[in-house]
């Protein structure tokens, strides 16, 4: 049984915690410490701030779940300026081992290890996550997370890293055709997280008001989301319900392309949309692929209620690699 630190990279956030491995798995989880990564020049500095305040010497042997593309000598955050250069870790935070792996990949090693009460139901069969074939984890956060999970009759998995949030968005009626045209006013390509994001209700919401001809009076990333969660503001509503329904409508495109059995929707933004989310178009767009409803409609569809997927994960990944 051995101690490491584990860490979850965001572009808003960088959370720590110690984790301890014991037979090849993560046997136990501290309280996390979390970290603004505006506040932080580097990861180093947040590394040596996280230390600061455990007040003991951090241990040599590290788990991180980047969000972003993990491979080459440098990794850049997709929505954040950091940059970490694997090759110097030992030098410049005293670490022997470490584990790096896509935010949402680690999230896919977090389903792959939590029992059913990790999670709540969404939408389809009310049934627990099969233990063999393909899983879907797609997630919006400041960006929009996708990996898929592979599991097989014998309890082995294997993790696919994606950047499927990165792919086309698809308008799906005339008002959204009107919501891309205004969008590429501002972006020179419309991906999905530029909708389905923190960001995202932004950017609907100001077409919207530009569609409307009218002001698009609240300013305040926070104040929007809570006028629209709040049902306080009519637009910023509207921005919600058109946010999630093309989150389902691109959910049931990615279970379409991975094959898959059923889908878990992680991500920051994921849990605070829980109790939206059933009462939203969600599941009609998610089950809307034409000759496929009936098999879209018996694919369950559950939110990850653990509180820090991507600290286990992350940690989960590092133990399959270091056991």
């Amino acid at each position: 049984m051995r101690q490491i630190v584990t860490t979850d990279i965001g572009g808003t956030h960088a959370r720590f915690a110690f984790a301890t491995i014991a037979e090849g798995r993560v046997a136990k989880l501290s309280e996390p410490v979390t970290l603004k990564t505006s506040e932080h020049a580097s990861f180093q500095t947040a590394w040596e701030e996280f230390g600061r305040r455990s007040g003991v010497d951090l241990p040599d042997e590290l788990a991180m779940a980047f969000a972003g593309p993990v491979g080459g000598e440098l990794l850049k955050l997709t929505n954040n300026p950091w940059v970490i250069r694997p090759a110097l870790m030992s030098e410049k935070l005293g670490v022997e081992r470490f584990t790096i792996v896509n935010d949402f990949g680690a999230v896919a090693h977090a389903v792959a290890t939590l029992d059913d009460s990790a999670y709540s139901h969404l939408c389809g069969p009310e049934r627990e996550l099969p233990k063999a074939g393909v899983i879907t984890i797609v997630g919006p956060g400041t960006g929009l997370g996708v990996a898929a999970l592979l599991r097989q009759e014998d309890g082995s998995y294997e993790v696919i890293e994606t950047e499927g949030g990165h792919v086309d968005f698809a308008p799906l009626d005339p008002l959204e055709d009107r919501i891309l045209a205004q969008l590429r006013k501002s972006f020179r390509r419309v991906s999905v997280e530029r909708l389905i994001s923190g960001r995202g209700l932004v950017n609907i919401y100001d077409a919207l008001a530009a569609i409307e001809n009218r002001a698009a009076s609240i300013r305040d990333d926070k104040a929007l989301w809570a006028a629209a969660l709040e049902g306080s503001d009519s637009l910023a509503a509207a921005a919600l319900d058109h946010l999630c329904l093309s989150f389902g409508a691109v959910a049931g495109d990615l279970a379409l392309a991975h094959g898959a059995n059923a889908v878990v929707i992680g991500g920051g933004l994921g849990q605070r949309l829980s109790g939206y989310l059933p009462r939203s178009g969600f599941r009609d767009r998610f089950i809307a692929k034409g000759r496929f409803e009936r098999r879209m409609d018996d694919i369950p569809v559950k939110l990850i209620t653990y509180p820090e997927p991507g600290l286990i994960g992350a940690a989960a990944a590092f133990a399959r690699e270091h056991p």
